[in-house]
């Protein structure tokens, strides 16, 4: 009854979350621009939820989460562009081909490079990340609709905010869950310990790859959307320094915490377009620097990130404190 009163807790919360957009909406005060960018970080926070599964609740450092981000959105928009015709059933279908296809990349590629561990892990992903953008720049050789260098556009824009909000709601839901469950708790362990975990019984590769496919496949799920708000794609948006974006993010919020995740991917959307008008064409020139400049303050500031693995009562339920044999016969006796 306790989880189940949460979530109805939780649900009101985004409920109240949603009337109030629809209300700035409707007295426009929310326009059509701030309300793209609002998007974008809904988007945002299901993609980092992805990589806040392989990094903040595995441990398994991963520099690639830009490419099944990538791959998510070119597949959803080029299965769409070619034979949706604006259809809403197909375009249901072309994000779960986005997802489903990051998922299957990721278990193919999973399977291999999880046997290893810390810094060659990252290094692992990276080579992949940059093997995917320049497929990417290439894929116009073998299949022309996806533009090659000069990016993919016609993509149809059936991604509002109505569905954008649901989809980002499951997903938290959905990750919420996942970490509570026992899968969750052993993925928790192999972060803590992985020799440990292994000792224990804990099959340690096969938890590291489920991990790993339900992060990608997020991020399938994320880029899939994106395609369907974004008019354009082009290779450069799912380069490295877009991978570095979900890695500040779930570091900044702090490992092992989806509320920190969720919370800092809503900030850090806006705080870089507030940037970017600030500083205009500065932005994008010193875009590499600002991001070091603001990841080098947040650890000396807050080394733990933001949240320190902690969650809201309104996502997570707290525990229910369990009372020992003896506690009990205290009780029981008066004391």
């Amino acid at each position: 009854m306790r989880i189940t009163r949460q979530t109805i807790i939780f649900l009101a919360g985004a409920a109240v979350f949603f009337g109030a957009v629809k209300f700035l909406q409707f007295n426009g005060i929310l326009n059509p621009y701030w309300q793209l960018v609002l998007d974008q970080a809904l988007i945002t926070v299901i993609a980092a939820l992805g990589l806040s599964i392989i990094y903040g609740f595995t441990g398994q450092f991963s520099l690639g989460h830009a490419a099944f981000y990538g791959l998510g959105a070119y597949i959803a928009g080029a299965l769409d562009k070619t034979y949706g015709n604006g259809n809403m059933l197909f375009f249901l279908l072309s994000l779960l081909a986005g997802a489903a296809l990051a998922g299957l990349v990721a278990l193919l590629i999973g399977l291999p490079i999880l046997r290893l561990r810390s810094d060659y892990l990252g290094i692992a992903t990276l080579g992949f990340g940059i093997i995917v953008k320049v497929a990417m720049e290439n894929s116009n050789k073998l299949f022309p609709v996806l533009g090659g260098a000069t990016g993919m556009s016609g993509t149809p824009q059936l991604a509002k905010f109505n569905l954008i909000f649901l989809f980002a709601l499951l997903v938290i839901l959905l990750v919420r869950n996942f970490i509570s469950s026992t899968y969750g708790r052993a993925c928790t362990s192999i972060r803590e310990d992985e020799i440990a975990a292994d000792v224990m019984g804990i099959d340690t590769t096969r938890y590291k790859v489920m991990a790993f496919v339900m992060g990608c496949t997020l991020a399938g799920l994320a880029g899939g959307i994106y395609a369907h708000r974004y008019p354009f794609l082009h290779p450069a948006s799912f380069d490295f320094l877009k991978s570095f974006d979900f890695l500040l993010i779930v570091v900044l919020g702090g490992l092992g915490s989806m509320t920190g995740t969720i919370v800092t991917a809503v900030g850090w959307v806006f705080l870089l377009e507030g940037l970017r008008i600030i500083l205009g064409q500065a932005f994008i020139d010193w875009r590499g620097v600002i991001y070091a400049l603001i990841l080098i303050v947040a650890i000396i500031v807050r080394p733990q990130g933001i949240f320190s693995g902690k969650e809201l009562s309104l996502l997570f339920p707290r525990p229910v404190k369990t009372v020992t044999g003896k506690e009990q016969a205290h009780a029981g006796s008066g004391n």
